[in-house]
């Protein structure tokens, strides 16, 4: 490229090569006029500076100001030359696909000599000349090896494997298998026996963490799960305090849960399988409940494993004498945030008692309340989707803790939607009763009617209280000969889409509170992701250790998927996990071969180039693009 250069673009000075030139154009229809772009480069010839356009932009409606047009020729310019490491320049996802499609150009209409960008994951490879046959070219192998590689660099950031060695006692293929197994997990959570099928056919996760790929099968898979769970202590301390200090975390505020998995089979003889109330639906399969204390900023800090029929009330006690030794400051107390399941007045007592401040949805129907702040106005915020939300905070007669007033717009037009549809589903069954009246062979007798009314009622109660019912007998009293029912003409309330946050802070502020309990929703998804993305339910194991070891191992990985997902939503990438395997997926490590002129067979291991969405992750987490640049063999041909 020639020296570096003052160019004068309609008076913008830019000290580089390539650079944005604007040209002003008339529509002809309309005869309204607008930018036009190109991007040029400067030369010298002589003492006399000239450019020359390589290619046009268009309109670039997306990037406004002059600084993201010098980032863009400068983004443009690095692709071009591979001088400069894309760490270097601030990622802009904007200027970084203008810049790739522009480089796409150039590179495949030779515009220009283009020479690769090297990653500091590249390594400087020498040339190596040889006459090949082309159309012996062959591609032997192709393992997936983005979203291994994402995971096994994260574990790299955590230190686990030297944990595991120095702290778990592991030797060190143990500790190998065992982060093989957990980024397994995370990339494809499956069965054990699934898992070490996958491993050996389809991943480059073993080569990553150098374990021989003919070693993996399901029988050594149980083996260091079981030995995780039997370390599960040191490892829930260690991934909590190291979070904490990678990224400063103080566990000011901490959000308790309770969830359940339902397992498929019988589960005979076990001390964790039992039937309760299933956040499946699962009411004919045994399930296990499991705890977590998790951050505000969705790491998991301590787990326990309950009996299926444990309630959620009765958990919290147990679990949170434990809390204070997972946070990173065990002489300061954690806000603790829950939901109304386990806002019993036992457990608000018990949580007063240990000095805890708390914040939940009250269990309690408040009617009679006052304002603190009678003069002043309800605070109006608004959400994402710009529904109003009227907060206000307010005190009952009897109760020392405070009260969130929240009225939601949006939550009372869907509890209107919800009362409709159940009506709808009431007045069905109510003419299904009607019909059985009058049709033959239906139900008729006046007992047996009122008691079908009466279940019917059991199963709408909401609805119920909204209709007036009538069964008309015979003269005898014994048959039902109508079924009759009118709907009550009821007044708009004033607490529709209204419900109370009940907290001991003394925090006068409502979107204080508001911001703390709305972070609730953020640790929703975390459940979401271990049930859903890395297939929590159902469990199929039959031992009970084998189960803990099963859902632990699933908590190690949603640690590992919580450090990706926490880095990369600092930086405004809001994407759920799967997205991220999809995407981390059109990585491939691929093995070739191919015949040389002299009879040898040659042999080359090298992983794909990642695509922009792909580098993208990468240079946020400041990843490197490749685990290694090649691995080649030449061997005479058998």
């Amino acid at each position: 490229m020639s020296p570096k250069i003052f160019v004068c673009i309609n008076c913008i000075v830019y000290l580089c090569d390539m650079f944005i030139k604007t040209i002003v154009k008339t529509d002809k229809n309309t005869g309204k006029r607008y930018d036009y772009y190109r991007l040029c480069e400067g030369y010298r010839i002589g003492d006399k500076v000239r450019h020359r356009t390589i290619l046009t932009l268009g309109k670039l409606e997306d990037i406004e100001s002059k600084e993201d047009k010098k980032l863009l020729a400068d983004r443009v310019e690095t692709l071009v030359t591979g001088n400069v490491s894309l760490f270097d320049i601030s990622f802009n996802p904007v200027i970084e696909q203008y810049a790739q499609a522009a480089y796409k150009r150039i590179r495949d209409e030779k515009l220009l000599d283009v020479h690769p960008v090297q990653n500091q994951a590249s390594e400087q490879v020498e040339t190596d000349y040889r006459k090949v046959d082309v159309n012996s070219l062959s591609h032997e192998e192709v393992r997936e090896l983005g979203s291994e590689w994402l995971c096994k660099q994260s574990v790299d950031n955590l230190e686990l494997h030297g944990f595991l060695t120095g702290q778990c006692g592991f030797d060190d293929f143990q500790a190998s298998t065992a982060i093989m197994h957990i980024v397994s997990r995370a990339v494809y959570p499956a069965s054990e026996h699934k898992t070490a099928q996958w491993v050996r056919e389809s991943s480059s996760v073993a080569e990553l963490c150098d374990i021989p790929e003919h070693k993996v099968n399901r029988y050594k898979l149980y083996e260091i799960s079981r030995k995780l769970y039997a370390r599960k202590a040191s490892l829930e301390s260690y991934l909590s305090q190291k979070t904490n200090e990678l990224f400063d975390l103080q566990d000011k505020i901490i959000f308790y849960d309770l969830t359940n998995t339902y397992f498929e089979g019988r589960k005979q003889g076990s001390r964790l399988a039992r039937f309760g109330v299933s956040k499946e639906k699962r009411s004919d399969a045994k399930i296990v409940a499991l705890a977590t204390v998790i951050n505000a900023e969705g790491f998991i800090k301590y787990s326990k494993i309950y009996k299926g029929n444990t309630q959620d009330v009765t958990t919290l006690g147990t679990t949170i004498d434990e809390l204070s030794a997972q946070t990173s400051e065990t002489n300061r107390k954690p806000v603790v945030v829950m939901d109304a399941g386990f806002a019993s007045e036992d457990n608000l007592q018990m949580l007063k008692e240990k000095g805890y401040s708390y914040l939940c949805v009250s269990r309690m129907r408040l009617k009679d309340y006052q304002r603190i702040d009678k003069d002043g106005e309800k605070t109006v915020i608004y959400d994402k989707r710009d529904n109003p939300i009227e907060l206000d905070i307010v005190k009952a007669d009897g109760v020392d803790d405070s009260f969130l007033y929240v009225r939601s717009q949006q939550k009372a037009v869907k509890e209107a939607s919800m009362n409709e549809h159940y009506s709808q589903r009431y007045e069905k069954d109510l003419e299904s009763i009607s019909e059985g009246i009058h049709k033959k062979g239906g139900t008729k007798k006046l007992d047996k009617v009122w008691e079908r009314v009466g279940r019917l009622k059991e199963r709408y109660p909401t609805a119920n209280k909204h209709y007036n019912i009538r069964v008309i007998p015979d003269a005898h009293q014994e048959k039902a000969i109508d079924l009759k029912w009118s709907k009550k003409t009821t007044r708009p309330k004033s607490n529709e889409g209204v419900y109370f946050v009940q907290t001991n802070l003394d925090e006068s502020q409502e979107t204080t509170l508001w911001t703390i309990y709305n972070t609730l929703t953020e640790i929703e998804a975390t459940f979401r992701v271990l049930k859903t993305d890395l297939s929590l339910r159902p469990v199929f194991h039959k031992k009970d250790e084998n189960t803990e070891a099963h859902l632990f191992l699933g908590l190690l990985a949603y640690q590992l998927v919580a450090f990706i997902r926490y880095q990369l939503k600092m930086h405004n990438i809001h994407h759920d996990w799967r997205n991220i395997v999809r995407i981390m997926n059109t990585q491939k490590l691929v093995t070739s071969s191919m015949k040389t002129k002299t009879g040898k067979l040659i042999r080359i291991k090298k992983s794909s180039l990642p695509r922009m969405k792909v580098q993208e992750i990468y240079d946020t987490l400041g990843f490197k693009y490749q685990p290694f640049s090649m691995k080649k063999s030449v061997v005479p041909e058998t």
